[in-house]
């Protein structure tokens, strides 16, 4: 079962295994899921123009749920191309800013050392 984005998979793979930074791994990532990205989202969306654009009986009814169709896959697409890579690498920096901030106490220590 796939928990992430495949864009994030790839970026982690390339991260664990290339031992690239995290800056690179996205960068490769996002250039190799872009094609895939756009040729599904075109498909669905020529598959909803004719619901947006359509005309005919009934066709008032159904010409909110095309803009719907269409509206949606383009912020989708802006989401998937766009925010995904800052938050990976924002999440990153954060993780790495964290993992330096934790110190054992003192306490811990002593003990560790027993």
């Amino acid at each position: 079962m796939r928990l992430l984005a495949p864009q994030l998979e790839f970026a982690i793979h390339a991260e664990q295994t290339d031992a690239i930074d995290p800056d690179e791994a996205i960068f490769q990532a996002a250039l190799k899921r872009f094609r895939p990205i756009m040729m599904t989202t075109f498909a669905a969306l020529l598959g909803a123009l004719p619901l947006a654009l359509g005309h005919g009986t009934g066709a008032e009814i159904r010409q909110p749920l095309g803009y719907a169709i269409v509206g949606g896959l383009l912020v989708s697409q802006f989401l998937t191309l766009y925010t995904t890579p800052v938050v990976y690498l924002a999440l990153h920096r954060f993780s790495r800013r964290r993992a330096r901030k934790v110190v054992p106490r003192p306490v811990e220590a002593a003990i560790a050392a027993e």
